[in-house]
């Protein structure tokens, strides 16, 4: 990567957005439908294109302004620009360098600062958010959630607060994974499973069915008990400092490791796993093993039609609406292979949501940092997800569950949804349709 040489502006040195990168964009307008923030305001600097020249200016020698970090930070990072763009601007490598610079030089709001640091200090660390599963669970079974909405104290509470309220899940029992579950039948492969900081501590049920769905079609699935988080999060959000030390130390624990594939079964986890490669460019001593594992990194429904199905799938009579979450879909070009292992299930049907290249809102944190869009985008996902008629949404994203879930409830609707690793475990251990529905 070459870097752009420093100039007075908006930029330092280190890793600026790259000016070839910049130039390959000819302004077209190809991006423009597939904006979520496009679509909302119809503000030019407020689509992929007009960002692009916020770069190109900032290059040039404009300084950083509130204005130009209010684009940037306005951007969802869905990379939905990059599936529609004819010429192939890497969108998503752009926006993750100028978010780095802006983290280094921009002066943020007192309560911006505040948020930020409340959800880096908690959000990145299974631990910290496992800490939180025996308070949350019991506010939520003594019902202080509405107690607190009707006294009104959770209308004074700053937006980003009452979304963070809004969003929990539902807590249930967690079902523990050991250090390894052996394969079913012959072996046919080794693999290392990443069990996430979110996934692990509020969808514990999805790592579980993911090691049963792999053992069930002959993997022995290892599992490193002191793995911690990859960096999606600080990485999206421009922390690179913070992204790159849980890289290494993530590469440290896999590398002990014998494993054949690394499986991730979240959508912006895996994406940021896939650029290791790119974060690491500069250590000398991590940037060979950067890319010996990404090369193993694979999504699980990547990863289970690469290897194709042994296992047996049973019935399952339900009408589904399948949500492609934007870093599996946009970020990893992964959009066939959790619909062909869908299809396969017998008696299910698979119905596809309007205008479902827009993003639903959620953005890794960036519901929680910019609750209004976000709110509105979820708004309009729900909408078209009501419109499938479809019993159950499937989703590879616990971000995209919660923010939909959210968004139904807003509407005073309900829907019961599943990871895509859910439906098909219930599938091969033959459990009834309503082992989904809740």
């Amino acid at each position: 990567m070459t870097d752009t040489p420093a100039r007075p502006g908006a930029f330092d040195a280190h890793h600026p957005p790259q000016r070839e990168l910049i130039d390959d964009c000819v302004h077209c307008g190809f991006c423009l439908p597939t904006c979520p923030t496009y679509d909302l305001w119809g503000e030019e600097m407020d689509s992929p294109r007009g960002r692009i020249y916020l770069m190109k200016e900032g290059l040039e020698g404009e300084p950083m302004t509130d204005t130009m970090v209010g684009h940037f930070d306005a951007c969802l990072g869905c990379m939905a620009c990059v599936t529609a763009c004819p010429s192939g601007v890497q969108y998503g490598t752009l926006i993750t360098e100028t978010r780095a610079q802006v983290e280094r030089h921009h002066e943020r709001s007192r309560w911006d600062r505040l948020m930020r640091a409340a959800i880096f200090t908690i959000f990145p660390y299974p631990k910290r958010l496992n800490a939180l599963r025996g308070p949350l669970a019991l506010y939520q079974r003594l019902g202080l959630g509405k107690l607190v909405k009707k006294s009104g104290l959770m209308a004074k509470l700053p937006e980003g607060l009452q979304t963070m309220e809004s969003l929990a899940p539902p807590i249930k029992r967690a079902p523990k994974l050991g250090h390894r579950v052996p394969a079913r039948g012959k072996r046919r492969a080794t693999v290392g499973m990443i069990t996430g900081c979110v996934q692990s501590a509020f969808f514990p049920d999805v790592n579980a069915a993911t090691a049963r769905i792999l053992s069930a079609e002959g993997c022995d699935v290892v599992i490193p008990q002191s793995q911690g988080c990859c960096g999606a999060l600080s990485e999206h959000s421009g922390r690179e400092e913070e992204a790159v030390k849980f890289a290494r130390d993530l590469l440290d624990v896999f590398e002990r490791s014998s494993v054949d594939y690394v499986v991730i079964n979240s959508a912006g986890c895996g994406s940021t796993l896939k650029e290791y490669p790119r974060l690491l460019q500069d250590d000398p001593e991590y940037a060979a093993k950067a890319e010996k594992f990404s090369s193993r990194v694979r999504d699980i429904a990547e990863l289970l039609v690469e290897l194709g199905p042994v296992a047996e799938r049973h019935p399952l009579p339900v009408e589904i609406a399948y949500h492609d979450a934007c870093h599996l879909a946009h970020g990893q070009g992964i959009r066939s292979q959790p619909r062909e292992l869908l299809r396969a299930i017998p008696g299910l049907e698979l119905r596809e949501i309007n205008r479902g290249e827009l993003c639903c809102g959620s953005a890794g944190v960036y519901n929680l940092l910019q609750p209004e869009p976000a709110r509105e985008l979820g708004d309009r996902k729900a909408e078209n997800v009501l419109a499938t008629g479809a019993r159950l949404l499937v989703t590879a994203n616990p971000g995209c569950s919660m923010q939909i879930r959210t968004a139904l409830e807003r509407q005073g609707e309900r829907m019961s949804m599943a990871h895509t690793v859910q439906v098909l475990d219930a599938s091969i251990r033959g459990l009834p349709v309503d082992s989904l529905l809740d």
